[in-house]
């Protein structure tokens, strides 16, 4: 399986898209689309699926426009279903973005798979940052969204944030992975395994 990142939205939100012969899955698409969109023609990819690691509006402000555009299913954690269509919830009113974004076809769980092109990326949850947070793995990459960053971890000061959750989340699903596994977060630069187990100071 292969990945494409494209940075978008006024919060610098990595938007994912993994793909394997044909088929496309979009993670996190926080912003405007055009770059999305033309990467998919560019390279002759349908899309089938998109996920939402969570609920805040700079990971799913681009759901609307992809929903209406190729028909396809979107995906959260149940405990974050709420924050798509509710821009309190998703703390974009706040902000004045106020950001709605259509409702879930269906929630995700520890263990469901999504299949592209007959290749699995693996459910785990990693609540802290909202309390629906997930992370999507397949051998060799974990793509995070707002659990683990680069030697930092997601803020836990917003409504449903619980920083003993977040790092209990990250020591059992995420620094069990193999060393190797590349760590693709919601913000900012990748890293690995290794390096967050060694150097990440939350993690000491």
């Amino acid at each position: 399986m292969r990945y494409h990142h494209f940075v978008v939205g006024p919060f610098g939100t990595n938007c994912y898209l993994v793909y394997s012969d044909h088929a496309a899955g979009i993670i996190d698409p926080g912003g405007p689309t055009d770059a999305i969109v033309a990467f998919l023609e560019k390279h002759q990819l349908q899309p089938k699926w998109i996920v939402n690691t969570h609920g805040h509006f700079d990971h799913i402000a681009g759901n609307a426009e992809l929903v209406e555009r190729y028909g396809i299913p979107l995906y959260i954690h149940s405990a974050d279903r709420s924050m798509l269509t509710s821009a309190e919830d998703n703390l974009s009113r706040s902000l004045q973005f106020n950001v709605v974004s259509p409702d879930a076809a269906g929630t995700l769980a520890e263990g469901d798979e999504l299949m592209l092109a007959g290749e699995k990326l693996r459910v785990l949850e990693t609540p802290g940052h909202t309390p629906g947070g997930i992370s999507l793995y397949i051998q060799g990459m974990v793509f995070t969204g707002d659990a683990l960053f680069y030697e930092s971890i997601g803020r836990t000061d917003f409504p449903g944030g619980d920083y003993p959750t977040l790092i209990l989340a990250i020591r059992e699903k995420l620094l069990t992975l193999p060393d190797d596994t590349v760590v693709l977060p919601g913000h900012g630069s990748s890293t690995t395994i290794l390096h967050e187990r060694r150097c990440n100071p939350f993690l000491e």
